[in-house]
């Protein structure tokens, strides 16, 4: 995408009411105002359901779409990509669709505890090398934090393309004890699967299915 387009989608953002956009210092100095009030984004108080990493918000709007009495936000720091998603939501009339501009390590600043109902992670980058395990969006840092926002037996999914973020997430829940709701390695070939995880599919899990790779699921609870 050249710079201009960016550009042109970076003000678009500004002018969209579902896009929010705090600066780092806001949330780190806890000024930011939707911190344990996004219900008044919303204008009701509807299950909250983020999307991490959230890319275009294909999953995000789809989620939406199903389950039109919860509230949905995708988090991404690209907002060049969250743009299409954003864009969709409006011209779609959706309500329940909001987009959130940080870094996702940020995630237990800007929600206060018990605020989220719901967490998914679509097609995290694995980050396989030694030294990038502590950017891995499931490692034991990151899913303290889930478990501060989320509600009491609060639900998490994961799914990827990425056969070792999959086995490194189930060895890592069962090893500290947590509650797995359901695994399947290869959710297109074996049934079982929840709707959701079939039905919507995101730009890159398309190419990933064309490459015949599969496709893993993860439900679980933290908390």
């Amino acid at each position: 995408m050249g710079s201009k387009n960016k550009l042109k989608r970076f003000k678009e953002n500004e002018t969209f009411k579902n896009v929010v956009q705090p600066s780092r210092k806001e949330i780190e100095d806890g000024s930011f105002p939707l911190k344990g009030n996004w219900n008044t984004h919303f204008g009701n108080d509807n299950p909250i359901v983020l999307e991490l990493g959230c890319g275009k918000g294909e999953y995000t709007v789809g989620l939406a779409r199903m389950y039109p009495d919860k509230n949905f936000i995708g988090i991404d720091i690209k907002g060049a990509r969250l743009w299409r998603g954003a864009k969709t939501a409006i011209e779609d009339g959706m309500g329940n669709v909001a987009f959130l501009r940080t870094q996702i390590e940020l995630v237990d600043r800007i929600f206060e505890q018990n605020e989220v109902a719901e967490i998914w992670i679509t097609f995290p980058d694995p980050q396989i090398k030694y030294k990038r395990t502590k950017h891995r969006m499931t490692n034991e840092v990151f899913l303290k934090k889930y478990a501060q926002i989320l509600v009491e037996r609060g639900l998490v999914h994961l799914k990827t393309d990425s056969e070792f973020m999959h086995g490194y997430t189930l060895g890592l829940l069962h090893g500290t004890g947590r509650e797995v709701i359901y695994a399947n390695h290869d959710v297109y070939k074996n049934e079982g699967s929840p709707k959701e995880v079939l039905s919507i599919q995101t730009f890159y899990e398309k190419q990933y299915l064309e490459q015949d790779k599969p496709i893993t699921y993860i439900k679980f609870r933290i908390n």
